[in-house]
């Protein structure tokens, strides 16, 4: 007993967010129940960040019921490569990635060959609620499959990595790049076995990495270092994700985004719960953080003024960021 009370107030001193006081001072305080379906729900979402101007990978269609599936044919003609996810779903399942068409069927990310009328049974299973966020029927949607930048190649394995932004009130405070491994299968879902790692708010170099709850320097599949990486355009993802407050007024969300080839930054998904094993990824407290940002806010409504979200990403890249980029 005495151990674990010396270990949390170890964990209290160096900010550590526990998931309860994330739900009561940040989730339940910030985000309005109302609000949640527009991140809940990924066409919601995509359909809202065209409206704002926000990049997000292409949409090609939607399927909303079993009738729908005779326009898949349809919706993919011209795409040899594309993604289709539960529009409700959650960590990464339900998702199927068609990387390429092989002699009249088509080849998944992984390698395997299927049939089309394996494509149309996933997406059955979508619509009957199977992936969905408490079971409820769904939709599906089929999108642009995601390239990414080659600056991940020798740090990810197959998939796709992303970047999770976690913003306050519009103000980005704590960040990590989640990396696919062989044994995430392909994706960048840390419960599935990807990487977290850290990302220097100021210069969007990584930092440390954590596999599986364990501190780790190396990919366990490509054995290159993952700390000390220059992410692309790293301003651009910190505006993006600071605009994404306006987009959805949530003021407290994840923020998932991805570096494309040829569209650089693109807006995935929000999330309004999200998970807190960033902290380990950066080695830093989330609490120390939301709390600078909280009496900001404050000193800002007591001056009647508001930031922009260019001055917004500035604040914090001034107050958390702590790595200088190599010469």
């Amino acid at each position: 007993m005495f151990g674990l009370i010396k270990t949390w107030k170890a964990l209290k001193a160096k900010g550590i967010m526990g998931i309860n006081q994330r739900n009561a001072d940040y989730v339940l305080k910030y985000n309005k129940r109302s609000l949640y379906p527009i991140v809940d729900d990924k066409i919601i979402t995509k359909l809202r960040a065209i409206e704002a101007g926000i990049q997000v990978p292409q949409m090609y269609g939607i399927i909303e019921t079993e009738k729908d599936i005779d326009r898949l044919r349809e919706i993919i003609d011209g795409h040899n490569d594309f993604v289709i996810k539960p529009a409700q779903g959650a960590g990464g399942d339900g998702i199927m990635v068609i990387a390429d068409r092989f002699e009249g069927r088509y080849k998944t990310i992984s390698g395997r060959i299927i049939r089309h009328d394996e494509i149309e049974h996933q997406i059955s299973s979508i619509l009957t609620g199977l992936y969905s966020l408490g079971g409820h029927r769904d939709r599906a949607l089929i999108e642009y499959r995601v390239t990414p930048d080659p600056i991940f190649k020798s740090i990810s394995y197959e998939g796709v990595p992303d970047i999770r932004i976690i913003v306050l009130q519009g103000y980005p405070v704590m960040a990590m790049l989640r990396l696919p491994t062989r044994q995430s299968s392909g994706k960048a879902n840390l419960h599935q076995g990807a990487i977290g790692v850290g990302v220097d708010l100021a210069t969007g170099i990584t930092l440390h990495g954590t596999w599986l709850n364990s501190k780790i320097s190396k990919h366990p599949d490509t054995t290159n270092a993952v700390d000390g990486v220059q992410l692309p355009d790293w301003n651009g993802f910190m505006t993006l994700a600071a605009s994404c407050y306006e987009l959805c007024g949530l003021g407290y969300i994840g923020v998932d985004m991805v570096l494309d080839k040829e569209q650089g930054p693109l807006i995935l998904e929000l999330n309004a719960r999200p998970g807190l094993n960033i902290q380990i990824a950066n080695d830093s407290g989330l609490t120390w953080r939301t709390q600078r940002v909280e009496a900001h806010l404050q000193e800002l409504e007591q001056a009647g003024t508001q930031e922009t979200p260019a001055e917004r990403v500035r604040f914090t890249q001034q107050r958390f960021g702590h790595v200088q980029p190599r010469n």
